[in-house]
């Protein structure tokens, strides 16, 4: 009865469905450190139960013990009175030795209801011994069941935040995808694209005007000295001409 009463509690959150609860909670850490905490206190419960026990049974063989001791005080003092009672029945003093007898008979008396209480007492001790023993295996076994839950309780909140941590890159992702950021690039580069486009249309366009400028420059030359060419001929034909009437004057004069 104390054992079932002490582990009842213990038994019944073992038995329990974990994975529902978890199911159902809203926070599966918080549940976890809950169970943790409930266990820890049904154990200090059996805990504070078992040295109870434990302190009961101390307490039957401290008795136990004592009566042992009584047992042979008792014995020791019956045979110091019986050797008296032998001396002076020796000596021939009747009277002191069946006194002496008689106390002899007193002690003897008190040993045996010593050894007495002693022995009714050792069904008791050995049967409280036993279920101390069973009780402090199964402290025992309850204590590893906590360590094992709380490894289980880090694991399963390491998992479910290793979790939540993929979901988040996975919503990233999908944030990403939905977006789709090579789209935007491409028309960034595309926008770029015009722009050299345009750059290098604006280049060509000045070479050309600068062709035209050179080209005017050169029929300007070509225009400048057809020009001097034609005064020159002129110049030259007013040259001959003025040669030549100079040459007819000349004969004039000679006749």
């Amino acid at each position: 009865m104390v054992k079932q009463s002490i582990f009842g509690r213990i038994a019944q959150l073992a038995k329990a469905n974990i994975n529902a609860m978890l199911d159902q909670a809203e926070d599966p850490q918080k549940m976890l450190d809950q169970m943790v905490r409930d266990y820890s206190n049904n154990i200090a419960e059996a805990e504070s139960a078992v040295a109870q026990t434990i302190g009961n049974l101390r307490m039957l063989q401290d008795d136990y013990n004592e009566d042992l001791d009584n047992a042979r005080e008792w014995g020791n003092k019956a045979l110091a009175a019986s050797r008296r009672a032998d001396e002076y029945r020796a000596s021939g003093d009747t009277t002191d030795a069946a006194k002496f007898d008689n106390l002899a008979k007193v002690a003897i008396q008190r040993q045996i209801t010593s050894e007495n209480e002693a022995k009714g007492a050792e069904p008791t001790i050995a049967s409280q011994t036993e279920i101390v023993e069973k009780l402090k295996d199964g402290l025992n076994k309850m204590n590893e069941k906590l360590n094992e839950l709380s490894r289980k309780r880090d694991e399963l909140v390491a998992r479910a935040r290793t979790a939540d941590a993929q979901s988040q890159v996975q919503d990233a992702v999908k944030s990403l995808d939905f977006m789709d950021p090579t789209s935007e690039v491409g028309r960034f580069e595309e926008k770029v694209r015009r722009e050299e486009a345009r750059v290098r249309g604006q280049e060509e366009l000045n070479a050309s005007s600068l062709d035209a400028q050179f080209e005017s420059l050169e029929d300007l030359g070509e225009q400048t000295e057809i020009e001097a060419r034609l005064a020159a001929l002129k110049s030259g034909s007013s040259d001959s001409q003025q040669a030549s009437i100079g040459q007819g004057t000349g004969s004039a004069s000679n006749s």
